[in-house]
């Protein structure tokens, strides 16, 4: 029961645009995930970008719990990852891309992961970005996620998604068009530090 007025209440704190407190709290709760750092850095950098503290309210609404996360090659910039458990509940049932929901012929989902991520200001992980998340924790135990995908692979019709499983990470691929009700996406989005 705690944790789902836990989530309620971060809901709420998103969507009244008081979003610090919360990733003020889950900073602090997860000090693994940020080795070094000090919140009063990543307040002080968030302030300075309302683009980013309003991509972190979008990625918050839909359910992707951001918190600062060191990725290996993420030098001089604050990088903020959906870190929920499980993809994001709002970001769920979707397609790769624009061209592949245009052009699905049945059934076209509402929405693409590509065309989510930019209307909410993040960018989709990279497969390397998604191996590094997992290092932080298990993540993707009953959901998968879509990830950027190469161009050669895309031009095929392909994308690519991973989830962990058997406790290894797995990268898979899939149809573009393809959507399925435990599959969304991971985004990030970047500030500088």
């Amino acid at each position: 029961m705690a944790k789902k007025t836990e989530k309620k209440e971060t809901k709420n704190a998103a969507s009244s645009g008081d979003l610090m407190p919360v990733l003020e709290q889950r900073f602090g709760k997860n000090m693994a995930r940020h080795k070094g750092m000090t919140w009063e850095a990543v307040r002080k950098a968030l302030e300075k970008s309302p683009a980013v503290v309003k991509a972190l309210e979008e990625m918050e609404r839909s359910g992707g719990e951001p918190d600062v996360v060191s990725l290996p090659a993420a030098k001089g910039v604050l990088v903020f990852a959906d870190c929920a458990a499980e993809s994001p509940a709002g970001r769920r049932s979707i397609c790769f891309d624009r061209t592949a929901r245009v052009n699905r012929k049945e059934h076209p989902p509402k929405n693409s992961a590509e065309e989510l991520a930019a209307a909410m200001g993040i960018a989709l992980m990279t497969e390397t970005e998604y191996r590094s998340l997992q290092e932080f924790g298990e993540f993707d135990l009953k959901t998968s996620s879509w990830v950027a995908t190469p161009d050669d692979v895309r031009e095929r019709g392909g994308a690519l998604f991973c989830d962990r499983r058997y406790g290894r990470v797995f990268t898979y691929h899939n149809g573009a068009d393809s959507y399925y009700a435990a599959r969304g996406f991971r985004g990030i989005v970047k500030v500088k530090s």
